[in-house]
């Protein structure tokens, strides 16, 4: 029986293969963030997206789980909003937030995706009366931690 032993220069060849794959797999890899848990909505859980793209804009994607209907709220509201807060410590409002349910499940989910030229530092969520206000409210529902 003969046993084939690799030489020096394959196993260089496999190593540099394997640790490219590594530091492109790494490199390429969006940022995730969970959002810090909620006073106002307990059982709220949820992620934050953020992938820069070959425009240099980011896209971020919000999910949700568990999410009360923004009218169930101790303080009733009409909308949740999306905030963005960006390295120079602007607040941008960058949407409202679409929550679903279905009679399959009871857990109420949301989801959100925008695009913005601005490089986030932080998200977070607010309930207000109208999607189109300037400034956040008192009610945080959701925050990220700075990244």
């Amino acid at each position: 029986m003969k046993t084939i032993v690799p030489n020096f220069f394959s196993k260089n060849i496999y190593l540099s293969i394997f640790l490219a794959f590594l530091f492109l797999s790494f490199t390429s890899c969006a940022k995730k963030v969970a959002f810090q848990s909620s006073s106002i909505v307990p059982a709220a859980r949820g992620q934050v997206t953020i992938k820069k793209d070959d425009n240099n804009n980011y896209l971020i994607k919000v999910k949700i789980d568990n999410l009360a209907e923004v009218k169930r709220l101790e303080s009733s509201k009409n909308t949740y909003v999306v905030w963005m807060e960006t390295e120079e410590s602007l607040i941008k409002n960058i949407g409202q937030i679409k929550s679903e349910s279905n009679f399959i499940s009871s857990k109420l989910k949301a989801s959100f995706e925008t695009v913005t030229a601005f490089k986030p530092s932080k998200i977070f969520i607010t309930a207000e009366d109208n999607a189109d206000v300037q400034y956040p409210g008192s009610a945080m529902i959701l925050e990220t931690r700075r990244f």
